[in-house]
């Protein structure tokens, strides 16, 4: 995911993923979990083999997979769904706006190779428009954890959700920022730390970098505060603001495209309640590319480096 400068020990969300349904499915008995012929990358194949009459692999049939999860879901089961994020969103968003959505059950779709970072799987494969899909569609949730911490407890957190949840998880390993046993709320923001001069909204991978950025500036002499916007639908306006008034400047970060994800529900956010200068990072609307995750990453600037590179020049701008 970019150096950022000496190596880090880094933990999967995937199974993290795992762990959290594996608890929940013995915590309560109505847990089942479906996947659509990818549970060993998905790792939702863990749940199989602890409770094979709770999962099911439909195949490769993701349409019939979300019309399958609806109706059990309507039957009284906790359902989770789980395939990469290209199938999981692009192919059934039919299914997901018209039988999920519409219907108001509580489904949980978990989607795994999320953005740029599947790397050599290339372009077609590179998610960076679900969470705009999902987003749109009214009464959604949409969950972007930043870590394996973050992601073992906001799934245990999706069961007491309603309607249609979407949680978006990444292929590569990434760094542990919070301790284990942390708490997170579904909608409330985490704010690691404040900022004079600007302040980055980031969301899942692009956490880490932003908080190695802020390191980077700090010694260039702007002070950087960084915001982990886990949950970007319903966006918790209130740290946003609070930072757009003390530094005067905000900076979005994610593995998306800048249209329709986080940076779009920021912009629309300052735009009606306080209007900032705003600078989105990200995918800036255009496809991927095929290469490792680190020549991916390094190429759209979604780099420690990058980020703050971004900002530098940003920042100079204004003065």
């Amino acid at each position: 995911m970019g150096s950022g400068g000496t190596a880090v020990e880094k933990f999967s969300l995937r199974k993290a993923y795992a762990e959290a349904l594996l608890e929940l499915g013995r915590k309560r008995k109505d847990v089942v979990v479906l996947d659509a012929d990818l549970a060993l990358s998905t790792q939702t194949a863990r749940f199989g083999e602890a409770f094979p009459n709770r999962f099911f692999d439909m195949g490769i049939s993701e349409a019939d997979m979300i019309d399958t999860a609806v109706g059990l879901a309507i039957s009284g089961k906790l359902v989770f769904v789980s395939t990469f994020a290209m199938f999981a969103v692009g192919k059934p968003w039919e299914q997901i706006r018209n039988s999920a959505a519409y219907s108001g059950v509580h489904l949980n779709i978990v989607a795994t190779h999320s953005g740029i970072s599947v790397g050599e799987d290339g372009s077609s494969h590179q998610c960076i428009e679900d969470m705009a899909l999902i987003r749109i569609i009214p009464g959604t949730t949409v969950i972007a954890p930043a870590d394996d911490v973050a992601t073992y407890d906001l799934v245990k957190k999706l069961a007491d959700q309603d309607g249609l949840c979407y949680m978006r998880l990444t292929r590569p390993n990434l760094p542990r920022i919070y301790e284990e046993g942390s708490d997170f709320q579904i909608g409330k923001a985490k704010v690691l730390r404040k900022g004079k001069d600007v302040t980055i909204v980031a969301a899942g991978s692009m956490v880490w970098p932003s908080l190695r950025a802020s390191d980077s500036l700090k010694k260039d002499g702007i002070s950087t505060g960084v915001i982990d916007m886990h949950t970007v639908k319903p966006l918790d306006s209130e740290p946003v603001l609070e930072a757009a008034e003390k530094s005067g400047f905000i900076v979005t970060a994610e593995e998306h495209n800048i249209i329709g994800g986080l940076g779009e529900a920021v912009a629309s956010l300052l735009a009606e309640r306080r209007p900032t200068p705003l600078k989105r990072i990200g995918v800036q609307d255009r496809f991927g590319e095929s290469g490792s995750c680190t020549e991916i990453m390094d190429f759209f600037g979604l780099t420690p480096e990058g980020i703050a590179e971004t900002i530098k020049e940003a920042v100079n701008k204004r003065t």
